[in-house]
């Protein structure tokens, strides 16, 4: 799964399937994107990160564990090792992060060049 999570108008985050976008709707090449670095998170079975934006534009990239993102709109999806997650909902109400399951969430998270 590729998804992108943003700010709409009404300053609520909302999900978009950006993998329906790519070439040929198969995950194939995509364009160039300069990162700035890579960072790895560990969060513990129950971890529940209340409502904030994204700090940064930035990938993030699930390695092991589940984790439940619920925005304003009232949308949730689960997010499992190998799903793609584009961040850029910076500004308005934000997302909710809760790890699901009975074990710890480890995420690869790249941020992007403006």
């Amino acid at each position: 799964m590729f998804v992108r999570i943003y700010t709409g108008p009404d300053g609520e985050s909302h999900f978009e399937d950006v993998s329906a976008t790519l070439i040929d709707g198969q995950f194939g090449p995509t364009l160039m994107q300069s990162a700035v670095s890579i960072f790895f998170t560990r969060n513990p079975a129950g971890h529940l990160g209340g409502w904030h934006t994204a700090p940064r534009r930035q990938y993030v990239i699930g390695i092991m564990g589940e984790v439940e993102i619920a925005t304003g709109d009232g949308t949730a999806m689960r997010f499992k090792p190998g799903d793609v997650l584009l961040a850029e909902d910076l500004t308005g109400h934000g997302h909710t992060t809760r790890v699901v399951g009975d074990g710890v969430r480890v995420s690869a998270m790249i941020p992007l060049q403006d």
